[in-house]
């Protein structure tokens, strides 16, 4: 029989003592309620506590929200590989070092049965926008000892959660005063129109010409099992965020029979576009205390150009105090790159 310190000499890969701590929490929603997938109203809600949150009763701190990509629920930030920490053990072990200063973190779930919510309203989806901004902001503020004011209020993400990042500070600066984006859906010329003609294809040659038919499929079998799984289903839910009349509609935007752009449905995706929302919001981006850009060069979504795409945007309306690396990976697994972004937040937030 050996004791915990003697194998590896490392610790154990089941789990890491936590110096700081989580409560986690059901969060009842009004703002999703009968959305129009059935989806559930009562959410998930994680919030960690920094060491020293509970022995220095007085003090208050800054809060950074932590939201996920595409097909990301709450659980999957506890998700482990092979040799590595999982994200919550790296932020922990950043505050319990000295690494940063102390914050709140919030990690909130805004998984639709769509794969995600771009974290914005919509009415094919649902009011995920106003659950996070409003709904969960308040809440926290009024549960814990924040300092429940938008100069010391971030949100940071990865791939469309770094889109919600990159959105959500330009719609609401009175909510959040600094963003961190980890390869962020951005220039969607470059990261979504390339699979639209991939989708075309594979809905010809397999359904008919019909997104319905790839649903029914998509759900009667393991998820992500064919390779054209990801094209379909990123373009169903990206159009269900973006160009959804006010009755639920989603309008594609392209024909999905020869996958020709339609004019008025792609400008409605475009308007989107954090790029082109950078002119529309120069002042709430000159606001902003801090902006933290990444993404990795092989990035399987090129999503480094819309990295860079973003930061030359900010650029031209004078926004250069800006964190922007491009680093040598892809798109998957970019984990460690997540306390650098927090520590840039922290110490900003907490100025």
């Amino acid at each position: 029989m050996t004791t915990r310190g003697e194998i590896g000499g490392g610790g154990l890969p089941w789990s890491v003592e936590l110096a700081g701590r989580f409560e986690e929490h059901w969060f009842t929603s009004e703002a999703l309620q009968q959305n129009r997938l059935g989806d559930p109203h009562v959410r998930p809600l994680w919030v960690y506590l920094p060491p020293g949150y509970d022995s220095e009763r007085e003090r208050r701190y800054p809060s950074i929200y932590m939201i996920q990509g595409l097909t990301g629920q709450l659980d999957m930030w506890r998700n482990r590989t092979p040799f590595r920490r999982t994200f919550p053990e790296l932020a922990d072990e950043l505050f319990a070092t000295g690494g940063a200063a102390p914050c709140i973190l919030v990690w909130v779930d805004c998984w639709t049965s769509l794969g995600g919510s771009q974290y914005l309203d919509s009415p094919a989806t649902g009011r995920y926008h106003t659950y996070l901004c409003q709904e969960v902001v308040a809440w926290i503020d009024d549960h814990y000892r924040t300092i429940a004011d938008r100069d010391h209020r971030g949100i940071a993400g990865k791939s469309s959660g770094g889109y919600g990042a990159m959105i959500s500070p330009m719609l609401r600066p009175d909510v959040f005063g600094g963003l961190a984006t980890h390869a962020g859906d951005a220039l969607f010329a470059a990261c979504y129109l390339p699979d639209f003609r991939r989708s075309v294809r594979a809905l010809r040659d397999h359904y008919g010409g019909s997104f319905d038919h790839f649903w029914r499929d998509f759900r009667g079998r393991p998820a992500f099992s064919r390779e054209w799984d990801h094209y379909l289903l990123n373009d169903w839910c990206m159009a269900a965020c973006y160009s959804a009349d006010d009755d639920g509609t989603v309008r594609l935007p392209y024909d999905p029979a020869t996958g020709e752009l339609v004019p008025e449905v792609w400008e409605r995706w475009l308007a989107r576009d954090p790029v082109a929302m950078v002119p529309a919001h120069a002042d709430a981006l000159r606001s902003m205390r801090a902006i933290y850009i990444d993404a990795g060069i092989r990035d399987e979504f090129f999503l480094d150009l819309g990295a860079e795409a973003f930061r030359r945007a900010l650029e031209r309306i004078g926004v250069t105090d800006v964190y922007f690396e491009l680093f040598d990976a892809t798109h998957m697994q970019i984990e460690y790159r997540y306390p650098i972004s927090l520590k840039f937040l922290a110490d900003r937030l907490a100025a």
